[in-house]
């Protein structure tokens, strides 16, 4: 069964509130096993509104939509939908009662206004309110439209107790669609897609499970969708795709779903009975408060120290003078040299010092985005490299502390550390 999401609303196309019931709507869907192809907004405006639902009824098999129901002038879900219907509305008594007895137990007059929302369509079924706007359940042609309100929690609650139980036994035998995204770091998107091309083909021809790629903040996530009638059935198909995905693109994978990068490296050094602690400059506490965030970083990260200037590079964390002064700042040698101090203050077992040009305005003659790295490990491990990192001085600061953590994911695991995005 094929389901499309609508969502009702001017405030929606001016962007004065974000639409987060589409997502929770797909969601919710997904995991009943509906197909959801498309998802749209529309204004408060009765032709168009009638447009949207045609157009969706007119490719899918049901429709969930929100928003429009409430007691005001511009509230018109209902009188679309009775178009769409092509049926007159009638007074719904039973509804009148319940709106009537939700503002008795506020101790609040009713206003002639709510009378509104007690007007149904013929041949629909009423879901009863969760607030004052009733859900309505409407036939078209042998298809189903779903109207709930805007309203998150009233939606949340009609989509669960009433909309999916009837979108389910509409779609009889039943399947599950379920998602895994593995998350990767430190490569573009072009690239990654080129890594994973012929299995990209392989999946689109046999359509089950599919890949995608999503792209933000640096970060490229590979989504792995797969149905089946059981839950189980759609996890053993992820695990094996994930296990073939991860042969190709190797450690550029540091966590799956939800895991972030810090919660990664908190778990390798926990599992090991060892610390961190980092040495920023350019990034200004960035970095330590990424591990921070981790609940229990207590555990692994000894602290950090922020070495904006030079003399607390020499004083603190034991740089000589040569080493912070002009361009020899911006170098492997004094990120280095921050690591290995930062790791005798704090007595760590690992620990990572960074320093670069995050800009606007350069200190040195080294080009925006420079940022060098320094790192040291048990039994005399040590590295250091230097990248260019795009963006402007924020997302420069925020590229340069998501590397470090995935330079220490990958030293931690005894991988070989490289320069991302190459």
């Amino acid at each position: 069964m094929r389901a499309e999401i609508l969502t009702i609303g001017t405030e929606l196309l001016l962007g004065q509130i974000h639409d987060t019931n589409a997502a929770v709507i797909a969601e919710a869907l997904a995991d009943a096993g509906i197909d959801v192809c498309f998802a749209a907004k529309v204004g408060d405006n009765q032709v168009r509104i009638v447009e949207a639902f045609r157009q969706a009824l007119a490719r899918s098999d049901a429709v969930v939509a929100t928003g429009g129901l409430g007691p005001t002038q511009d509230d018109i879900t209902r009188e679309a939908m009775a178009e769409v219907m092509g049926v007159s509305m009638h007074h719904d008594a039973d509804v009148e009662q319940f709106i009537r007895k939700a503002f008795a137990s506020r101790n609040r007059p009713m206003p002639d206004n709510n009378l509104r929302q007690a007007q149904v369509p013929d041949g629909a079924t009423v879901i009863a309110p969760v607030g004052t706007a009733p859900g309505l359940i409407c036939p078209v042609d042998g298809k189903v439209a779903y109207l709930v309100p805007g309203v998150p929690w009233e939606m949340t609650s009609m989509l669960h107790s009433a909309v999916l139980p009837d979108l389910t036994s509409r779609a009889g035998e039943g399947r599950v669609i379920v998602s895994r995204v593995l998350r990767t770091w430190g490569s573009s998107e072009s690239r990654l897609a080129e890594m994973l091309a012929d299995r990209f083909s392989a999946l689109e021809a046999a359509g089950n499970p599919t890949m995608a790629f999503l792209a933000g903040g640096g970060e490229i996530r590979i989504r792995l969708t797969a149905s089946a009638p059981a839950r189980e059935e759609a996890e053993a198909l992820l695990e094996g795709e994930e296990l073939k995905v991860r042969e190709i693109v190797g450690s550029l994978v540091f966590g799956v779903d939800d895991e972030s990068m810090a919660t990664v490296l908190g778990g390798l050094l926990q599992a090991r009975g060892q610390t961190v602690a980092v040495a920023e400059s350019l990034t200004g506490g960035l970095l330590a408060d990424r591990l921070s965030e981790v609940p229990g970083a207590s555990d692994w990260f000894a602290g950090g120290v922020v070495s904006y200037r030079a003399d607390v590079k020499r004083s603190v964390l034991g740089c000589r003078p040569d080493q912070v002064e002009g361009d020899a700042v911006v170098s492997e040698d004094t990120a280095m040299q921050m690591a290995r101090g930062v790791a005798s203050l704090f007595d760590a077992d690992w620990a990572i010092g960074l320093t670069g040009e995050a800009g606007p305005d350069a200190a040195t003659s080294h080009p925006r985005g420079t940022v060098c790295f320094g790192w040291v490990g048990p039994d005399g491990i040590e590295g250091s490299l230097t990248t260019r990192l795009p963006g402007d001085r924020r997302r420069v600061q925020e590229f340069s502390a998501a590397t470090a953590i995935n330079l220490l994911r990958l030293a931690v695991s005894g991988e070989s550390p490289r320069p991302p995005f190459r």
